[in-house]
């Protein structure tokens, strides 16, 4: 008779050998495996992290958003990569474990703060003053017990508007087309456009435009104003105007043509007894200077700007001045000859008055016998103004301009 054995097994069940009860558990194992996948599927097949594409413009502030949703799963951890400008290789540089805090992985970046809330499952992070450096990708990931590992990317766009100048060309007066100005919008992406409004000016200017492309992405545009530099279109006003997306809206940088030239012709002005100025048209406007030909300057006179002062008049003035006006392009000279007389002068005013005294008490005297046997008559002071206009002459100073 053959004895049998009996083998529990797994299932509370009983059989006839360790095989058969190695099988059945293995079975039983399966099938346990099997159910715990389908409800780990059914857990998460709902389970969504948010992602997509952010622009700004840079120096501004952005929030990268990312939020998971449809999980009832424990998070264990949110953690941040990024792949940049400035670091193109794809590393961790942020995680939020669900207990201890936020954290930076690889060097401290104060840029970025952690927005967001982990009972939230919310992972989002704010990034302030933004550059170039910082444009790439960024990836969102949530880790979940028993799930696993759900993530999101964010491609992060940079706008960088441009920087608007204007340069004057400084054109020389001439008869040959020059450039007048060059308006410049540096270092834009992703467009710009220059342009210029020359009202009157249309059919006597042109415009040249050049593009660079730089290695960060951006680019640079010249646009400069041709023309030939006459009077007629000097101190007329332009605009240049510049457009891109990355401006909330147009710049207009307005301008006024100049056209340079050396001083013109110099003139002196004789503006009262014992002050002369000098005058001449220039641009920029001209500098004055005042010198004399033997290079010995008076006490009594006194130059300032274009303009020359006699304190007293004394023979010492006496002499040539010259008044140079000049800038960068140029110089002219005008010059001014000046005579005080001396000497005879106090002469003449003793003679005026001992003439002037024997007039008065001769006309005195006339006017007695008159009086007394023919009556009022009016005495003429013809006699007494000749003689006083004849001292005032021979005294007066004389000034010629050269």
């Amino acid at each position: 008779m053959e004895t049998q054995f009996l083998f529990p097994s797994s299932s509370g069940t009983y059989c006839r050998s360790s095989t058969r009860c190695v099988f059945r558990s293995y079975n039983l194992l399966a099938v346990m495996y099997v159910g715990l996948i389908i409800l780990i599927i059914r857990e998460t097949a709902g389970v969504q992290v948010t992602g997509g594409n952010i622009t700004v413009v840079q120096g501004g502030t952005i929030i990268l958003p990312c939020k998971l949703t449809d999980t009832v799963e424990s998070l264990t951890q949110i953690s941040w990569q990024r792949r940049t400008r400035e670091k193109p290789q794809n590393n961790n540089f942020f995680i939020i474990p669900a207990k201890n805090g936020p954290r930076f992985v690889d060097g401290q970046d104060n840029r970025f703060q952690f927005v967001g809330s982990v009972s939230d499952f919310n992972g989002s992070l704010q990034i302030s003053r933004v550059t170039l450096m910082d444009e790439g990708v960024y990836t969102c990931i949530f880790t979940l017990f028993p799930s696993g590992n759900y993530k999101a990317e964010i491609t992060l766009n940079l706008l960088v508007p441009p920087v608007t100048s204007l340069k004057d060309n400084c054109p020389v007066l001439g008869n040959v087309e020059a450039s007048l100005v060059t308006c410049t919008a540096a270092g834009y992406r992703p467009s710009a456009e220059v342009m210029w409004q020359t009202g009157t000016l249309k059919e006597k200017v042109r415009t040249a435009t050049n593009s660079t492309q730089h290695a960060n992405g951006t680019t640079t545009t010249d646009s400069s104003l041709f023309g030939v530099p006459t009077r007629e279109i000097s101190q007329h006003q332009v605009q240049c105007v510049i457009t891109s997306v990355a401006l909330q809206k147009e710049e207009t940088l307005p301008f006024t043509i100049q056209v340079y030239f050396s001083p013109r012709e110099v003139t002196i002005s004789h503006k009262s007894d014992d002050s002369f100025q000098c005058l001449s048209e220039a641009n920029p406007p001209a500098n004055f200077t005042w010198s004399r030909a033997d290079g010995l300057w008076p006490k009594s006179a006194v130059a300032e700007g274009a303009t020359l002062h006699f304190s007293s008049m004394t023979s010492d003035l006496n002499g040539e001045y010259q008044c140079e006006a000049s800038n960068q392009y140029g110089r002219k000279y005008s010059y001014l000859y000046l005579h005080v007389p001396s000497g005879h002068c106090s002469a003449c005013w003793t003679l005026f008055s001992i003439l002037l005294f024997l007039i008065v008490f001769g006309a005195a005297a006339v006017w007695y016998r008159r009086t007394k046997y023919r009556g009022s008559e009016t005495v003429s002071a013809g006699p007494i103004e000749e003689i006083r206009e004849l001292a005032e002459t021979t005294c007066r100073p004389v000034f010629h301009l050269l």
